[in-house]
């Protein structure tokens, strides 16, 4: 029998960044909120102290602290006719799991998209044509612009206290950043000696080499609603980590104690979210119904439904409530599960075989030098044979034992030769990443699998998804770019890691999961509209990276914050008064 509860306002499936962001301020303008958080209650004290968070077998190798597969998963697969199987351990990507999300062991790189990413399609079409990219290449508008979204990314900039240079004639900022309306609301980390070569080399060859924007925080730091920071202590354990300093920005330090501090605020921990319900002659969500920790079936009755989950399990959630339409790759209509987007990752080492010291476990997770001359709107894509593009950053998140051991290509794989090849270059490596962007293809989307269930009985989400064309020809081309940097650095070798054939599922590459419930101006080629609001229930909303029509060239989060703001700003001055359909 399902346990029915008293309804609520608002119920958050989710409780992690956007589920804090939006009930915080929901609580605030007079809503009783609920949040639904699946995994485990976690506070920086006791949860995240030393030495047991230093424990890199546990959170690094085991991923104590990411999403439990044994419960729930995916199948996957690289195309449309191939049988999907399912992840049965986690690689490729590192979902969060309890209260806090994936922003408690986030590295903390916090970036804002270039103003062309926001009208893609439009802006491809003006400046090269609309012949310029291939029929496959399905790009699209978000209905929303950088203009409009800037107030936001200030705003959870200084919520999260990031760090960075802001781009002035003469400065060492990001001179492709958009407009700014004001300064980052702290000052940039330090330069580690990997950057300093990195930014050295780049310079030379006429590039543009600044610090990459961080939530790691350089001094001490009071953000908007009172929460407290310390300075970073550059400890090396920030990815797969919670912080024990609350050096790093996360829903728990940041912005939390203000929702749990409000009474009509309230975080229900241990409750897997199945499906939303809905009445379909009012075309209008009633609530969810969630598994507790007894195991007990339970429908939270709610006049709003916002989905805050991670990335995929938003859509993969909407499909099995039978909300919307699902996307069909043969006829290329439905949106549900539509243009579902990664990144495009490689790199190049560079090996100075012990004549330089780079102390790489004097690290942070957003410890680096980058350089923004190769992403979509800092480049002429005319004759290359692609659009998107990505930054290029010499990062020193960790010398960690376990899992860092550089060493050049024809290194025997163990043995004593291993052994001496890692002796000579743990402390004299250096790692340069291009983190590139993931164009939309029609093969690539996010669907339900009828073979396999969850714990729960319910059928896994199925993800099919493989590196397109347009990308790899991106990949390569900003790679050679890489490896000339990586010659310019001096060392005695380098190493250059190209993409892959096919993407696999199996190697950690980064939790940069998007699309599947897009935004856009049409209900015919996206979810959601430009507020986030379904198309298809006015009072269901979708958080986070899914809302993506293509991945840019950056890493998410920035963005996530953003439009959560921009979201609940809407929710609060244009709908709680009037609830309808926004656009």
């Amino acid at each position: 029998m399902v346990l029915r509860l008293k309804p609520v306002d608002v119920v958050l499936v989710g409780g992690g960044l956007t589920a804090a962001i939006v009930g915080k301020e929901l609580a605030e303008a007079g809503q009783r909120v609920v949040a639904l958080e699946r995994g485990q209650m976690r506070q920086t004290v006791p949860d995240f102290q030393s030495p047991t968070m230093h424990d890199e077998l546990k959170y690094d190798v085991r991923y104590s602290i990411a999403q439990d597969v044994s419960v729930q998963t995916l199948t996957f697969r690289n195309f449309p006719g191939q049988q999907a199987l399912p992840m049965r351990q986690l690689g490729s990507f590192l979902p969060g799991e309890g209260v806090g999300g994936g922003a408690v062991h986030w590295n903390g790189q916090t970036w804002r998209f270039q103003p062309e990413w926001f009208r893609l399609r439009s802006w491809v079409n003006e400046r090269y044509g609309e012949d310029f990219i291939a029929p496959d290449v399905t790009i699209q508008d978000w209905d929303l612009t950088y203009e409009e979204l800037e107030p936001h990314y200030t705003f959870f900039e200084q919520v999260m206290g990031i760090g960075g240079l802001p781009f002035e004639e003469g400065d060492e900022g990001n001179p492709f950043e958009g407009p700014r309306s004001q300064p980052y609301p702290n000052p940039p980390m330090k330069t580690a000696q990997s950057g300093y070569l990195f930014a050295q080399a780049a310079q030379q060859l006429g590039y543009h080499p600044f610090p990459v924007p961080s939530a790691n925080m350089t001094r001490h730091y009071t953000n908007p609603f009172g929460a407290e920071l310390k300075p970073c202590m550059y400890c090396g354990f920030c990815e797969r980590f919670g912080c024990e300093h609350y050096a790093k920005a996360s829903p728990q330090v940041n912005i939390l104690p203000a929702a749990l501090a409000n009474s009509n605020f309230e975080l229900r921990t241990r409750a897997y979210v199945r499906r939303i319900e809905w009445d379909a002659g009012s075309r209008t969500a009633t609530g969810v119904t969630y598994a507790d920790a007894q195991g007990r079936e339970v429908f939270q009755p709610a006049n709003m439904v916002v989905l805050c989950a991670f990335g995929h399990h938003n859509p993969f959630l909407m499909l099995k409530s039978g909300i919307g339409t699902a996307y069909d790759p043969e006829t290329r209509r439905g949106t549900i599960g539509r243009n579902y987007t990664y990144q495009t990752m490689t790199g190049v080492s560079v090996f100075y075989d012990g004549q330089k010291r780079i102390n790489p476990f004097m690290g942070a997770g957003a410890l680096g030098t980058a350089i923004d001359d190769f992403n979509n709107g800092s480049l002429d894509h005319s004759g290359l044979g692609f659009i998107g593009g990505g930054y290029v950053s010499a990062n020193q998140t960790n010398g960690r034992p376990i899992k860092y051991h550089p060493v050049p290509d024809g290194t025997p794989r163990w043995g004593a030769g291993w052994k001496e090849a890692v002796r000579r270059h743990y402390n004299s490596t250096v790692n340069i990443g291009f983190h590139g962007s993931s164009i939309p293809h029609p093969n690539n989307y996010l669907g339900l699998d009828g073979n396999y269930t969850d714990a729960f009985g319910d059928p896994l989400g199925m993800m099919t998804f493989d590196f397109p064309h347009n990308d790899r020809v991106m990949a390569r081309y900003v790679t050679e770019k890489v490896a000339e940097i990586a010659r310019a650095m001096g060392g005695s070798e380098i190493s250059v890691g190209h993409l892959s054939d096919h993407y696999s599922i199996a190697p950690y590459q980064t939790t940069h999961n998007t699309g599947g419930t897009i935004m856009g101006a049409d209900p015919e080629t996206s979810a959601v509209n430009r507020y986030l609001q379904s198309w298809d229930l006015h009072n269901l909303w979708v958080m986070g990276a899914s809302v993506f029509p293509q991945n840019a060239g950056y890493n998410p989060t920035g963005t996530v914050g953003a439009l959560a703001y921009w979201a609940v700003d809407a929710m609060k001055n244009q709908y709680l008064d009037n609830p309808r359909p926004l656009v």
